[in-house]
């Protein structure tokens, strides 16, 4: 079973995969940040690195997916290839930060990975406001992500929500997480849980 968690920068992926990777003792595939070697770069200058990164993140990606299907395990995992895909390539470049050149190169073959892959048994969808996003990446502080515009993040939310409309490749659990705090307090997860049972009651 694979499931994936979506969502804007700072609106609580990582916080809920591992909150729900060990209530229900799935195992949990990350976004690999730490050791990123583009991502410092892309914040100081986007135009420059917006190719790079997205094919570093294609290729993490498209490597994370395989795994979890050969694994047979139940899999919960931080973003989606198809987020890179739909959301912030495009987004790139609509701003003038990747060229068409690249940008048409870059879905070529994402094209082309999606067609050998599977897309997860549930996404959830959290939803969040541009000051929630502000909020909680200041609270989050990592050092890089103190350049990134107000701009940027409200383009990406507008895909994010163009996506999930029209998003139909499995179940889908949208959680509005404004006036949630799925961190520290235990009965604003556990309500989520509750949405989480009832979509995949008919997966196990």
């Amino acid at each position: 079973m694979h499931i994936a968690v979506a969502g804007n920068i700072g609106s609580g992926k990582t916080t809920l995969t591992g909150l729900l990777a060990k209530h229900y003792g799935w195992e949990a595939q990350y976004e690999d940040v730490d050791d990123n070697p583009y991502l410092n770069d892309f914040y100081q200058d986007m135009q420059r690195w917006s190719f790079n990164l997205q094919i570093y993140f294609l290729n993490s990606r498209f490597s994370q997916i395989v795994k979890i299907r050969q694994s047979g395990k139940k899999i919960i995992q931080d973003r989606t290839i198809y987020e890179d895909a739909y959301i912030f390539a495009p987004n790139l470049h609509s701003m003038g930060l990747m060229s068409t050149r690249d940008f048409e190169n870059y879905f070529a073959l994402f094209n082309l990975m999606s067609s050998l892959i599977e897309p997860p048994d549930l996404l959830i969808y959290l939803r969040a406001s541009i000051p929630t996003l502000v909020d909680q990446i200041q609270q989050r502080g990592r050092k890089y992500e103190n350049n990134i515009r107000l701009d940027y993040l409200k383009h990406l939310n507008e895909r994010y929500e163009a996506w999930v409309e029209t998003y139909s490749m499995g179940k889908l659990l949208i959680v509005d997480v404004d006036n949630l705090n799925l961190r520290d307090k235990p009965e604003d997860l556990s309500t989520v849980m509750d949405k989480i049972n009832a979509n995949i009651h008919g997966l196990f």
